[in-house]
């Protein structure tokens, strides 16, 4: 008898020790207790290393054997790097006189897009991506392992962004009301510059993160405004009475977007960069003087945005002396990438708590810009 509860004691004292380790590891002390022991172990990524580590070291004037994968979010300033990639029935102007094959992938959020600049091609994702400077300088953090490279000034917001509101019809209104963004992303900088003309805080208006289009959520009344491209809120604009509050016609200089690249392949293909950004500014060039090609490409790729003709109106592409003055190499810019990236790293810091970002010269690679320039003459 005394040989048998001996065993049930011991078996009872087993059940309780397996259940209280796993309470413990479910509540964290037993990995507390390990960093006590051995310490915190160190988590490695590819930005702890330079980003042309795995660059060739005779071949530097290669191109890659596949297609350049380039990721957008469609609006105007993306319309002529579009047309000049061409597609399934059109060989583009990358192709054709740059012999360089290159394919445009389009995606709903910037978030998703960023995801897909740290991936990389190899891996699913995109060499290179249009972002917006704000949108860039907000996501460092997230960034970090792509190592991004700002190569070219594709083209500024002149009211092709927006914030509209069923409730409220001024920035000052928009005290106590609900307000859609997508986070740390264009729209989100923008309603935050139009918050500080009224002298709001981020306490005096709800800013509510979107998973999805912004004028169904609008029109679904889960939130009260909302930020993003005029083109898509037009049509919820005229249906629920809506009003535009603010667009960046009220700020031509605030909202740029660029070409970005991952650290890595410009590294690697530094003459398919400087194809890349020759490229897209004889594209810009082209979409200057008639826009309807690169317009029919906007269209086809994103109805959403009403008409393309407008969508580039509102937001035209950047010449070579835009680029130049944009990154310091020429006339003087009423603002420069230096100074918007400068601004949307500290906001978002001083905003979201997160951590300090690359210094502006740190984020750039003028060197294919330049070289084009000098090819080129004044």
């Amino acid at each position: 008898m005394k040989l048998k509860a001996s065993r049930v004691v011991l078996g009872v004292g087993l059940l309780a020790l397996a259940a209280g380790s796993l309470v413990a590891t479910r509540l964290g002390y037993v990995e507390r207790l390990r960093m006590k022991i051995w310490g915190r172990p160190a988590h490695l990524s590819a930005g702890d290393f330079p980003a042309g580590v795995s660059a060739p070291v005779d071949d530097w004037a290669s191109v890659p054997t596949r297609p350049v994968r380039v990721g957008v979010v469609p609006r105007g300033t993306v319309a002529p790097l579009l047309w000049a990639a061409g597609d399934g029935q059109r060989v583009g102007l990358f192709r054709g006189a740059y012999a360089l094959d290159v394919t445009a992938k389009a995606f709903a959020r910037e978030d998703e897009l960023k995801r897909a600049l740290v991936l990389g091609a190899e891996n699913g994702g995109v060499d290179a991506a249009a972002l917006t400077v704000p949108s860039l300088a907000m996501s460092s953090a997230l960034l970090r392992d792509a190592a991004p490279r700002t190569v070219l000034l594709l083209g500024r917001s002149r009211g092709e962004d927006a914030l509209v509101a069923r409730s409220a019809k001024t920035p000052a209104e928009l005290s106590g009301k609900r307000l859609g963004v997508e986070a740390r992303a264009t729209s989100h900088y923008f309603a935050l510059w139009v918050m500080s003309r009224a002298g709001l805080t981020t306490r005096d208006v709800t800013l509510v993160p979107l998973d999805g289009p912004p004028g169904e959520a609008l029109r679904g009344a889960t939130v009260d405004a909302v930020a993003g491209t005029a083109g898509e809120l037009g049509p919820v604009v005229k249906e629920l009475g809506a009003v535009t509050i603010s667009t960046t016609a009220d700020a031509p200089h605030l909202l740029a977007t660029v070409l970005v690249v991952r650290g890595e392949f410009a590294a690697r293909y530094p003459d398919a960069v400087r194809r890349l950004v020759r490229g897209t500014l004889d594209a810009n060039t082209q979409a200057l003087k008639d826009a309807t090609p690169a317009a029919r490409a906007l269209g086809d790729l994103a109805p959403q945005l009403g008409d393309p003709t407008e969508a580039i109106r509102a937001a035209p592409p950047a010449s070579l002396r835009d680029n130049l003055a944009f990154f310091g190499l020429g006339q003087e810019s009423p603002v420069t990438y230096a100074e918007l990236y400068r601004s949307a790293a500290e906001l978002s810091v001083k905003v979201f708590g997160a951590p300090v970002a690359p210094e502006p010269d740190d984020t750039a690679d003028l060197g294919p810009l330049k070289y084009v320039s000098s090819a080129r003459g004044p």
